[in-house]
């Protein structure tokens, strides 16, 4: 027999049960708001308002006095191979995964040189950008990347990269990024730096 107590009871947990659901589905909706790439490859990136954060690896790829930097369709500067750290993922793990997404080539690490805090307004999007970035020297041994020449193009999924070997002394001149490397590039650490860089 059921009694007035235990149907306000069932009538009770179930009001609690639809609440919470509601909650739960704003929570995920936020988190999808903010989070774009949540359930997707898992970026570690968001956006909120007019702000993004960013925990990002880049590869430092030297010969002979030149530095390889690239560009493409959607930004006007010259910048770093490297990428978006994913979740669940080593720094190391992703800026070798990006290299060879990118160049189609299998480096190896010589060593991290800095960890930067970066804050800055993006030329393309105009977003305010919080980003940390683990710059890595990249080995190019056994791999056929000099063979490319001075300036070549190559395709990742819809986008096309131009690469191109860019002088130290002509940083200065270029529409580059980072905007430290062009002093920075003649002195490289032998031990992980922290730095920081207010735009």
């Amino acid at each position: 027999m059921t009694t007035a107590n235990s149907n306000e009871e069932h009538w009770l947990s179930s009001l609690l049960l639809e609440s919470n659901k509601k909650k739960m589905g704003n929570i995920l909706k936020y988190n999808l708001k903010i989070m774009p790439n949540l359930g997707e490859n898992m970026d570690i990136s968001f956006i909120h308002n007019n702000e993004k954060f960013n925990y990002m690896v880049c590869a430092v790829i030297i010969n002979d006095n030149n530095i390889l930097a690239m560009k493409d369709e959607r930004s006007p500067y010259y910048y770093l191979p490297g990428g978006r750290v994913m979740m669940g993922e080593t720094a190391e793990e992703a800026v070798i995964r990006e290299v060879k997404e990118e160049l189609k080539i299998k480096v190896s690490i010589d060593r991290p040189l800095w960890l930067n805090q970066s804050f800055f307004t993006e030329d393309g999007d105009h977003l305010q950008y919080h980003e940390i970035c683990i710059y890595f020297l990249i080995n190019i041994e056994d791999t056929i990347l000099l063979e490319r020449g001075n300036k070549f193009y190559l395709q990742e999924d819809v986008h096309f990269h131009q690469f191109e070997w860019l002088k130290f002394d002509s940083l200065k001149d270029l529409y580059f990024y980072p905007l430290f490397l062009k002093e920075e590039i003649y002195n490289l650490p032998e031990v992980f730096t922290l730095r920081t860089d207010m735009e």
